[in-house]
């Protein structure tokens, strides 16, 4: 069991009120974590921790930031084994995932790191004699991030990572089913030095989430936010940023297609398929939920991918190395195990593994799946996925784009310029031709349309994103006025 405690102006602290909640593991109910309890005055004294670091930390020039930004990428690392340990004990993932999280996360690090010279202004010519008009960038301010359990060390650095680089501070709301995972972020960023107050840490139980989250939206000092996490809760937050008037960035769910055109190189497309359909048991928001495959090929690719399915590791993360760990918690398999049902009902097919009686559940394949069923529409967020049979491009674009949802896309073909084509016509934030739906690299611009979000991660939109924009001029000769 982990102690947690939060981090304000550089001291580790516990819930005023004394108050702590308990993060229970997935596969035994043992407990996990121990966090505090916070509550909305927590919640405003790391805001005005942030506040209080603001003026210094943005007048730090961008060599100071970069150092201090590549040594917490290396402190990052150097936490490998605690954080695969907490990983699996909070949310049952693998040591795989967990492997690849940090050593993503460190990398956003450093590439946030190279970050602090880009944010660049630029001259524009005035009408006005002598005036020399800029558009400068400057450090919007206290920076609030609100990052999920399912990706816990990238989405949590991510939240954070950019902001700072900018000359933000920032306040990193951890979530309630990983606290102690987002606590490693945070200890690796005071090991690096960072000063007190740049890095605040919050975690609160469940049922406080929306007061707490309200009182720091409300503070003056915040000036962004940004949120990772289920388009439910993503409508929350952005109806009270907009009643605040404060600018968000909205990372939310995601239905992501799979298109496998006629001419699709099936090896490649199956291995892609299994990585972004299965890794972290289906639960990450680029996750590849529907399969969607020319009637041509559909029964070599099923087949194929079914044996890879099959041939997964599934098991106790805590026990040994595995690819299929157990997934976050009993309504995850709930609500996969309806999905099933409901698309057996109605005529679907079930090509492997099945119906879970606990949180280690396999990896399942639905053949014939139509828009009849549950399972096309929702996001299964689980290790349960759907092939959808189509005849033809025009059908396959148009089932990609039957869907709430636009994170991630895929397209498979072995003509190119075919695959551009119809890539550009996929509603989607990110789409990759013969690559996976599962893929982030922290200097492109990361970010969905529809219901999965709005604003970019990543880059020069990151930069955009977390500066203010302001127009400022310099009178050089006399001017001269009507009156």
């Amino acid at each position: 069991m982990a102690q947690q405690h939060m981090l304000v102006n550089g001291e580790a602290t516990l819930a005023r009120s004394g108050a702590t909640f308990e993060r229970l593991n997935p596969l035994d109910g043992s407990v996990a974590t121990v966090a505090p309890a916070a509550g909305p005055e927590d919640a405003v004294a790391a805001v005005q921790a942030a506040a209080g670091a603001l003026p210094a930390w943005a007048a730090l020039g961008p060599g100071g930031r970069r150092a201090l930004l590549l040594k917490a990428a290396s402190a990052l690392e150097s936490r490998m084994g605690e954080f695969a340990t907490a990983m699996a004990a909070e949310t049952g993932a693998s040591g795989l995932w967990a492997g690849f999280n940090v050593h993503l996360a460190a990398g956003m690090l450093a590439e946030a790191a190279a970050l602090t010279t880009q944010v660049q202004g630029q001259l524009i010519p005035s009408d006005v004699p002598g005036s020399l008009a800029m558009a400068v960038r400057q450090p919007a301010g206290v920076v609030l991030g609100i990052a999920p359990w399912n990706a816990p060390v990238i989405l949590g650095v991510r939240a954070i990572a950019t902001p700072l680089a900018c000359g933000n501070t920032v306040v990193l709301k951890g979530s309630e089913l990983c606290p102690a995972t987002h606590g490693l972020i945070v200890q690796a960023l005071q090991d690096a030095g960072l000063p007190k107050g740049v890095v605040n840490f919050v975690t609160n139980a469940p049922q406080d989430a929306g007061a707490v989250v309200e009182a720091m939206v409300a503070h003056p000092a915040v000036k962004r936010v940004n949120f990772t996490g289920s388009t439910r809760v993503g409508r929350i937050i952005a109806q009270t940023c907009a009643k605040h008037l404060k600018p968000s960035v909205l990372e939310l769910g995601g239905k992501a297609p799979l298109l496998v055109l006629d001419d699709a190189d099936l090896e490649a497309a199956v291995a892609a398929a299994a990585f972004g359909a299965f890794a972290n048991s289906g639960q990450i928001c680029m996750s590849t939920e529907r399969l969607v495959v020319d009637e041509a090929v559909a029964d070599a690719f099923v087949a194929q991918l079914a044996a890879k399915a099959r041939s997964l590791p599934l098991g106790d993360p805590r026990l040994g190395p595995v690819v299929l760990g157990s997934v976050v918690d009993m309504s995850t398999v709930q609500r996969c195990n309806a999905m099933i049902d409901d698309a057996l009902a109605h005529g679907a097919t079930l090509v492997c593994g099945g119906r879970a009686d606990s949180t280690l559940m396999p990896a399942t394949l639905l053949d014939h799946v139509t828009p009849a069923m549950r399972i096309y529409h929702e996001e299964t967020f689980g290790p349960v996925k759907a092939v959808v049979r189509v005849q033809g491009e025009e059908a396959a674009i148009a089932c990609a784009n039957d869907n709430e949802f636009g994170l991630s896309a895929a397209v498979f073909s072995r003509d190119t310029a075919r695959a551009w084509r119809v890539a550009s016509r996929i509603e989607s934030g990110i789409c990759h031709i013969n690559g996976p739906t599962v893929h982030d690299e922290a200097q492109m611009p990361f970010g969905g349309v529809k219901a999965s979000g709005w604003g970019r991660f990543g880059g020069q939109a990151g930069i955009d994103a977390f500066t203010e924009l302001r127009w400022i001029t310099l009178q050089t000769t006399e001017r001269h006025y009507p009156f």
